[in-house]
């Protein structure tokens, strides 16, 4: 089993999700609106949350729990969707999982993500 966190910029959510659909063995992707800043510290963008003196650039966290099988295509899938070629596309980071629990049925391991 993997997790998969991916960064991706807010206006290409819908794009991502839409190719997230046609996979059956994917039960779910949890979103989360996030600011931060990459390289560019937020120097370069003309959308820009000010807090605290530090220029915060919104963008929209993905996170996604997978059977292996499936890893290779739902990470083409975002990377797909997120892509602009431009600086700030995002990141996709993937790590391994060493069990899950559906709490409701005690189901455990692939069945219970």
């Amino acid at each position: 089993m993997k997790r998969i966190e991916a960064y991706i910029k807010s206006h290409r959510l819908d794009e991502v999700i839409g190719n997230l659909h046609v996979f059956d063995g994917l039960t779910g992707v949890s979103v989360h609106e996030i600011k931060g800043f990459g390289r560019g510290r937020g120097h370069d963008r003309s959308v820009r949350i000010v807090d605290t003196a530090i220029s915060w650039i919104p963008h929209v966290k993905l996170e996604i729990f997978c059977s292996n099988e499936i890893l290779e295509l739902v990470i083409k899938a975002i990377h797909d969707g997120a892509h602009t070629g431009l600086r700030g596309d995002g990141k996709i980071y993937v790590s391994s999982i060493d069990d899950a629990i559906r709490i409701s049925s005690n189901e455990r391991g692939n069945e219970a993500i």
